[in-house]
């Protein structure tokens, strides 16, 4: 097996990414080629762990925004990303993989409850690693959940799947003349206001030195090619000199 560049990643999923063509809910088709691609990657060598969001089904903020208690909708938000993970992993399991669903939140007829040191193992043992529920609080999105579970076991790069091949000026579909950057600094991204992730996550991940790579997921082979082929899609975020 070739040297891989990145032993161990944390891939960020959002549930709009489940989507496909439709307004809600999963598309059956999508979650497969996504969980073929992880397997892949994991075949491979490399230990992956993934966090799932859920405004595929609804988003605490939207709830929030229309009246309803903040805290409330959060964790309906937090119970969608759980209906994702484990669609994911159902998917993943037919494809053949040993996979472990860990929630910040106590559901353990379903999953297991998070730990930390239990994770890691899970990783080391080349067990695909799924974490649902967000951070297990209301008024943290999932970005920040991303980049807090990456923090703590160690990943070697925060992987955030987006429908756009990377971070780009300005809203590309609204703004044609928009620029996609290769390469920008958190301390860019941030003051830039380019809205690759919350101010939350962005500052963990400057805090902590964890890179971040935004990429389209729906491009051809694109997890492969990022951790297999060492190619630089997407916009890498990290660390200034």
């Amino acid at each position: 097996m070739a040297d891989l560049r990145y032993s161990r990643v944390l891939l960020k999923l959002s549930g709009e990414a489940l989507l496909g063509d439709g307004q809600q809910g999963i598309d059956p088709v999508v979650i497969a080629r996504m969980a073929t691609a992880i397997c892949e990657v994991a075949d491979a060598g490399v230990e992956i762990a993934v966090v799932c969001g859920g405004g595929n089904f609804l988003r605490g903020s939207t709830l929030a925004g229309e009246g309803m208690d903040r805290a409330t909708a959060d964790y309906m938000g937090m119970l969608a990303t759980v209906m994702n993970a484990l669609a994911l992993q159902d998917s993943l399991e037919y494809h053949g993989a040993v996979v472990r669903t860990m929630s910040a939140l106590y559901i353990n007829q379903i999953c297991e409850p998070y730990v930390k040191r239990r994770s890691v193992r899970h990783l080391e043992k080349k067990r695909i690693v799924l974490f649902a529920a967000g951070t297990g609080n209301p008024f943290f999105t999932t970005d920040s959940a991303a980049s807090l579970r990456a923090i703590e076991v160690g990943a070697d790069l925060l992987l955030k799947a987006t429908k756009v091949d990377g971070v780009y000026s300005a809203d590309p579909v609204l703004h044609p003349d928009a620029v996609r950057y290769s390469h920008l600094t958190f301390d860019e991204a941030i003051n830039r206001q380019l809205g690759v992730m919350d101010g939350t996550a962005m500052t963990l991940c400057r805090e902590n030195k964890m890179p971040v790579r935004v990429f389209n997921i729906n491009e051809e082979g694109a997890l492969r090619r990022i951790l297999l082929e060492n190619e630089s899609l997407g916009t890498l975020i990290e660390n200034g000199e």
